[in-house]
């Protein structure tokens, strides 16, 4: 039997299988946990109406299984070592944010029983002949399913795609020349693909789709939602990036920027350090794929093919006991007593630095404004060392060599400049320190400085704070009693993701050094008291915001936004990562063109209301005047005598008439339908009294200052409505003029007797009570006054404006206006929630449509068996 994961990228890259296919049930045959072979998972032949009924079961046994999540991310929480008789021994990498996530959240209430799965890569290479093993040991011991990346693959996926161009361009590094950066490599973009593949592969063999959560980690695997969500259409898949995302203008720069996007936009659930780094992602979404977003209820929202993709904002915390053991240490208590000796006993005051040795960390900007400290305040010479303490840098290349280089020149000459006999200004450590003595260091320094150019969220403050705080132990090693409150100052560079959350900090740009070495001076000389404030008030926000809180709420989110995944209707659509899954509600389906020609062919007395803005006429296109082609379909339908026809358009009556003058029997309601002309050769009637038109002089001139501050907006002044449209304006900044406009209109319109809507790229003010409803309902009641139930309805539209017409035709079934045995057709165009029961994708789909039933008619005007009595045609006309 065929295996039901992906063999290779062919089969992405086709598009094939779609979410119409059976999914297999899980409620009644659990997958195995490990499969030697990897990436094979046997079909199971049952449909998704076993799959539901299966589910269902499980949701009423008393013996559900455990809640479990699957984490994903690119190394697994646990350290190899490869021993010299073969073997392998495992222990856990405590420093590991998958491991703390783990332990922290078993404190929160409903959690402590989750069942963790964690599937990601080694840092050693395993040879193929130790893999099984490996593979068996991890998951029986660890809950781990290794990845196995050749060497080859694995180092153009991390250290070519990922370190190279992903990590450079996420921190606003452009590759501008091949020293800055690596240029875009077709090669490392396969490489990266391919890698993301093969984790998918490994969770397709453990998952359980009807009741496991996925979480991804980071950039390394920002395709991967594709591959999950194209196997299982309605797998519970939340995303974190713990890297900044770049500004739109940086990150548009990327020729594979649409790819990374709608993978991601295949998630349920994505979540950011910050706002900042959230609005530029939505920003990108905006302007690059032209979605728009929301709050709904205080979560930010976008609507993508009919799934809501929620985004959340939480920076992650420190695992509190694991600081709080490491503290309680009898070795960190040792070096504390060792560093309070060599600097406080001596009348020194500590200032600390932890950073990796990398180009973002801003090591060498730190130390300039250090320097710059020295020299502008003499009194601090002698008295303050800079203790720099240079983590190993992750990646490898050239740049990180010149950071080490630059680094290590400005210590000497720093120290070279300022030395005093048994004084050293800079103390720089670039040898791997046990977590304990990093803790000691905390402990004793007086201000922490984090001054990083760019970095996604930096936990070294938080340590820093409850390092801080202590315990008994280290308050007796101090000597403080147990009543001293605690202190601690922090200058942070407002580049990273932390700073946000430290309101106490003083926040600095790392790039102007003066600011900086003047920050350093405050933190010296602020008053005690007030260093003991800020404290307590970032002490209160780490102790109660730590890494169980943040992975608490995030899996809280994503329950909350997959619990109706089982109440929509999946399929899948696109081409390899252009793949995307539709999640339609399951009374809202794609109108079939045979059904509906059909039903048009049997029916004698039909009724055909068309929106023309955005329906006929796509919004994009540059001229909005009909084509040949349109005036032809709608004469070959307003010549069928069976039919009326009526198009309803926000545009002016003058212009409704001008381009639609060919059509004679053709009807039109302009302006929304205030004005309103059942035939080319009648009067235009008003479907609503007389405006009166004094409240322009108040909007005209509110909407002239928005145009002249909004570049590419423009005014249309009609008979009874003004429109404000932002179409060609930028997308960011038109939404946002958009809505205070219409905000600033509805107060100073108040008493008037209109009404302010916005919509899709426009503003518009017109009289209270005019929508297209009236429309619909004028239509049928002018047929039921001539005596004609109509047993055929069409309703097609695109926007909100047209919501009034559907609910008049859907709800007119049961009334007295349609016939007993009428077939109602209310159609919008797209797939996004609406009171029409069908959708076509796109005006050219509706164009095919209306050719088709001009198409039926044309013929049925040629062979008379289907015309009407005289007396039912004069009804009509």
């Amino acid at each position: 039997m065929a295996s039901r994961s992906y063999s290779d990228l062919v089969e992405l890259a086709s598009g094939s299988g779609s979410g119409d296919e059976p999914l297999p049930s899980l409620g009644r045959r659990r997958l195995p946990r490990v499969v030697t072979a990897s990436g094979i998972v046997p079909d199971l032949d049952f449909s998704d109406d076993d799959a539901d009924a299966a589910s269902a079961a499980s949701d009423h046994s008393p013996h559900a299984p455990r809640e479990r999540t699957i984490i994903v991310a690119n190394q697994l929480p646990v350290r190899a070592t490869h021993l010299d008789g073969g073997g392998w021994e495992f222990t856990w990498d405590e420093d590991s944010l998958l491991r703390q996530l783990k332990e922290s959240l078993r404190a929160h209430h409903g959690r402590a029983d989750m069942d963790f799965v964690y599937v990601g890569g080694l840092r050693d290479d395993v040879p193929p002949a130790d893999q099984d093993r490996v593979a068996h040991d991890l998951f029986e011991g660890f809950r781990c399913v290794p990845t196995f990346l050749p060497a080859d693959l694995r180092s153009r996926f991390y250290h070519g795609f990922c370190k190279q161009q992903l990590w450079p361009l996420f921190h606003y590094m452009l590759p501008l020349s091949p020293d800055l950066g690596g240029r875009f490599d077709r090669a490392l973009w396969q490489a990266y693909v391919s890698a993301n593949k093969i984790f998918a592969d490994k969770i397709l063999e453990v998952i359980n789709p009807d009741e496991d959560f996925v979480w991804v980690h980071d950039y390394h695997l920002m395709v991967l939602p594709t591959f999950l969500r194209k196997r299982f259409n309605r797998v519970r898949l939340g995303f974190f990036l713990h890297s900044p995302f770049p500004s739109s203008e940086i990150y548009k720069t990327l020729p594979v920027r649409e790819e990374l996007l709608r993978a991601l936009l295949n998630a349920d659930l994505i979540g950011f350090h910050t706002f900042d780094y959230a609005r530029h992602f939505l920003s990108c979404c905006s302007r690059m794929l032209g979605l728009k977003y929301e709050s709904q209820r205080g979560y930010i929202a976008l609507e993508y093919y009919g799934r809501t993709v929620t985004i959340k904002i939480l920076p992650v915390g420190v695992h509190l006991v694991q600081l709080q053991s490491v503290l309680n240490l009898p070795e960190t208590g040792v070096k504390v007593a060792e560093l309070l000796k060599q600097f406080c006993h001596r009348d020194r005051i500590l200032m600390l630095g932890v950073d990796d040795m990398d180009i973002f960390k801003g090591i060498s900007l730190k130390l300039l404004a250090f320097e710059q400290l020295l020299v502008q305040h003499p009194e601090w010479r002698g008295k303050v060392v800079l203790v720099q303490i240079a983590n190993p840098a992750r990646g490898r290349g050239k740049d990180v060599q010149e950071v080490q280089d630059e680094s290590y020149a400005m210590v000497k000459r720093i120290n070279e400049a300022f030395r005093q006999p048994d004084y050293e200004p800079v103390i720089l450590i670039d040898r791997p320190l046990q977590f304990y003595e990093r803790m000691a260091y905390y402990v004793v320094a007086e201000c922490c400085l984090v001054t990083a150019v760019r970095d996604g969220m930096n936990l070294i403050p938080y340590e820093y704070i409850i390092a801080r705080q202590g315990n008994e132990k280290i308050d007796r090693i101090l000597g403080l009693s147990p009543s001293t409150r605690k202190k601690s100052m922090l200058v942070v560079s407002e580049f990273i993701g932390c700073s946000p959350s430290l309101s106490g900090a003083i926040r600095v740009n790392p790039w102007n050094i003066d600011s900086v070495a003047d920050a350093m001076d405050s933190a010296l000389e602020i008053p005690e008291g007030e260093k003991v404030l800020r404290h307590e008030k970032h002490h209160k926000f780490v102790s109660t915001h730590d890494v169980g809180y943040w992975a608490n709420s995030f899996l809280q989110d994503l329950e909350r936004t997959c619990q109706d995944h089982n109440k929509r209707r999946c399929w899948g659509i696109g081409f390899g990562l252009r793949f995307r899954v539709v999640a339609l509600d399951t009374s809202f389906k794609k109108l079939a063109v045979e059904q509906l020609v059909s039903a048009y062919r049997r029916m004698t007395t039909r009724a055909i209301l068309l929106d023309y803005d955005g329906t006929l006429m796509p919004q994009t296109s540059f001229g909005k005047n009909p084509s040949s082609k349109t005036i032809d379909m709608l004469n070959s339908l307003c010549r069928d005598k069976n039919n009326m026809v009526l198009l309803a358009s926000r545009k002016t009556r003058a212009m409704l008439s001008e381009w639609f003058s060919p059509c004679e029997n053709l009807g039109l309601a302009a302006e929304h339908g205030y004005f309103l002309r059942m035939r080319g050769d009648a009067e235009w009637e008003t479907c609503a009294p007389a405006p009166d038109s004094s409240w322009k002089q108040i909007v005209e001139p509110v909407m002239k200052t928005y145009t002249e501050t909004t570049d590419g907006s423009t005014i249309e002044d009609k008979e009874t409505a003004i429109v404000w449209c932002y179409e060609d304006a930028d997308p960011d900044f038109g939404s946002c003029q958009a809505k205070e406009l219409h905000d600033h209109l509805e107060s100073v319109l108040s008493n008037e007797p209109v009404s302010v809507k916005a919509d899709v790229n426009h503003v518009e003010v017109k009289p209270q009570g005019v929508n297209k409803g009236l429309v619909a309902k004028r239509l049928l009641s002018t047929m039921q006054e001539r005596g004609v139930l109509p047993d055929f309805i069409l309703c097609i539209g695109d926007d909100r404006s047209d919501e009034d017409m559907f609910e008049v035709i859907t709800t007119a079934v049961d009334g007295p206006c349609l016939s007993p045995d009428a077939t109602v057709f209310a159609c919008t165009v797209g797939r996004k929630p609406s009171k029409a029961k069908y959708y076509l994708d796109d005006p050219a789909d509706i164009v095919r449509l209306i050719q088709a039933l001009a198409n039926v008619s044309d013929q049925s005007q040629g062979a008379l068996p289907s015309s009407p009595s005289p007396d039912t045609d004069t009804a009509l006309r």
